[in-house]
């Protein structure tokens, strides 16, 4: 009876898993390719990229939407035992890969904003001139390179058929696994949030110390200095509300990682791997999820910059368009 109940709970565990790829997977696909297409158009627009932390929030949801769009439709797939990831090697090892290196660029990113905005609201000017497009586009470069060479081990360390293991594709070996739970919960979850929550309890510090310094009478008055300073405090407000929800969504990852090491998969009883299965199965929804909110952060808390600029963005577009539908009118009348 013992034996009965344990299958019928391993069963039970396995159908939620299934039912989460097959519609909840394909939920989050849609809302994060859309939320971070937009976010590319929005942030993409003259008025934002030049600011230095509106192009780290660009390139975010720029590879934010690469690992939403390699990584998700296999786990859709999943759902209807159709996952080429877990039969084909080389797609396997791909697919980890991209979605790797992407996750990790995108949190460095957002650590390099924080640290963006703690130079901005420095009181000593030579820290506040470090903040400038120059230097954030040398972080970038430098992101995407190291990312790739950390990660790279995964195009030989992943395989595919694999039957004894959370998923089929995954580390073929202790030493891979171990390696890339490491790598991942280090570098891409714990150090990027440290330095997240480091230098956003700095910026706080900065901010309060400038306006007790900062006489009323004393403070810029024109107009560009005060779009300034808005655009900043938004700015600062959308990436708060990130970093909490990266908190949130990340941590639990970065947990599940180290204890996959104390007490790796097959190591307990068969409702045990059951139970770890479907934990990193729906922590790797949440990874996806922290992918694609963004934009919906960025709309909800950008107030008037980003909800804005996001509006003038769609009366462009439906201007082009009425302009496109009156041409073919017109020549359509002439004919």
């Amino acid at each position: 009876m013992a034996s009965l109940a344990g299958t019928n709970f391993t069963i039970y565990l396995d159908y939620i898993q299934v039912q989460m790829n097959r519609y909840l997977s394909p939920t989050i696909f849609i809302f994060g390719v859309i939320g971070n297409t937009l976010n590319c158009i929005v942030l993409g627009q003259p008025t934002l990229r030049s600011n230095p932390c509106a192009l780290l929030f660009l390139v975010s949801s720029f590879v934010d939407l690469i690992s939403i769009l390699v990584g998700l439709p296999t786990r859709i797939l999943a759902g209807w035992n159709l996952d080429p990831t877990a039969a084909i090697t080389w797609i396997c090892r791909f697919r980890a890969f991209v979605v790797f290196t992407t996750r990790t660029i995108a949190a460095w990113l957002i650590m390099f904003a924080t640290v963006d905005r703690w130079l901005l609201s420095s009181v000593d000017i030579h820290r506040r001139q470090l903040s400038s497009i120059k230097n954030i586009r040398t972080q970038i470069l430098v992101t995407f390179v190291l990312s790739i060479a950390v990660y790279a081990h995964m195009l030989y360390c992943y395989e595919a058929n694999l039957n004894d293991q959370p998923l089929q594709c995954y580390g073929k070996s202790e030493q891979c696994r171990f390696a890339t739970d490491m790598i991942y919960a280090l570098v891409t979850i714990v150090i990027p949030l440290i330095g997240m929550m480091t230098f956003g309890l700095m910026t706080i510090v900065n901010v309060r110390r400038a306006q007790r310094r900062a006489h009323p009478d004393l403070r810029a008055t024109s107009d560009v200095n005060h779009h300034s300073r808005r655009v900043n405090n938004q700015l600062l407000r959308m990436l708060f509300v990130q970093v909490l929800f990266l908190i949130v969504l990340c941590v639990p990852q970065a947990i599940q990682k180290f204890y996959s090491t104390v007490r790796p998969f097959g190591a307990g009883s068969t409702d045990e791997d059951a139970v770890k299965t479907l934990l990193y199965n729906i922590e790797l929804l949440l990874a996806f999820i922290a992918s694609g909110m963004p934009f919906y952060i960025y709309t909800l808390f950008g107030e008037t910059i980003f909800r804005k600029e996001f509006i003038h963005v769609i009366e462009k577009i439906r201007k082009k368009r009425m302009g496109m539908v009156r041409t073919i009118d017109r020549t359509h009348c002439r004919t």
